[in-house]
């Protein structure tokens, strides 16, 4: 078939469809005596984002496959088109999926134990029916408790073709409060039964300097509640580890690395 002609069909396939599509499935729109090549349709597609250019919108690839999309420079002046208020998401439920992301598979009381606060099942629900996080397996411990971890949605939405295009975890500035102490972007290793936090160090050393020397308290584990509005982001900041006698310790570069 003619470049031309398969880069329109293409084209029209894309906007046409409601998701992405893969090479494979552009290839299910040709029967097998006009079906073209890998190569062919790679090259359309190529093409395809090479005419977009200048546009205001764009042809790129995320993990389920390719789709055009309205360009960063222009959404919000095409957004209001739509009249439902945009969502918004509670500090909780974005550490709990920044959690899921970096340290996948993961149990719900892992995350519970690296944040210091339980999980609300609010959260949990919302992640699955958005369809960010499954159940990808179970711990082999008493009561199997479920391994979560991201779908290809989660990396459609956030226009990722894979985790290795993850951001840093050191770059994240919307979640100040996740400790780097917690290095999630290294090899997954054994998860700290208690994490210090800054806060909790500060505290210290400010008893320190007046002559106090107070017993720290155990961490207490309490409920996030999510939802949409300001207060619950002040809510969740208000639930933050503590660390035991013993395990208190400063932050070094080394540590911080």
């Amino acid at each position: 078939m003619e470049l031309q002609p398969l880069k329109r069909i293409i084209e029209a396939a894309l906007l046409a469809s409601a998701q992405p599509l893969s090479l494979p499935q552009m290839s299910g729109l040709f029967d097998e005596f006009e079906m073209p090549s890998h190569e062919d349709l790679a090259r359309a597609v190529e093409e395809l984002k090479v005419d977009a250019d200048g546009r205001g919108i764009e042809l790129v690839e995320v993990a389920s496959g390719f789709r055009y999309q309205v360009r960063s420079e222009v959404h919000a002046h095409v957004c209001r088109l739509w009249s439902e208020r945009q969502t918004r998401y509670s500090r909780a439920l974005l550490e709990t999926l920044s959690l899921i992301a970096y340290r996948q598979p993961i149990t719900r009381a892992e995350i519970e134990q690296i944040r210091g606060v339980a999980v609300s099942t609010n959260i949990v629900r919302t992640l699955e029916e958005r369809e960010w996080v499954r159940v990808v397996g179970y711990r082999d411990l008493p009561g199997k408790p479920a391994l979560f971890g991201t779908t290809k949605q989660f990396l459609d939405y956030f226009n990722l073709k894979s985790l290795d295009e993850l951001p840093p975890l050191g770059e994240i500035r919307d979640i100040e409060e996740l400790d780097p102490q917690l290095a999630l972007d290294e090899p997954r290793g054994p998860i700290p039964a208690r994490v210090a936090v800054d806060d909790a160090a500060d505290e210290t050393a400010g008893d320190t300097a007046q002559g106090e020397h107070a017993d720290v308290a155990e961490p207490s584990i309490t409920e996030d509640v999510d939802g949409p509005t300001a207060a619950d982001d002040e809510a969740s900041n208000d639930h933050r580890e503590t660390p035991t006698a013993g395990d208190a310790h400063e932050d070094t570069p080394e540590s911080i690395a």
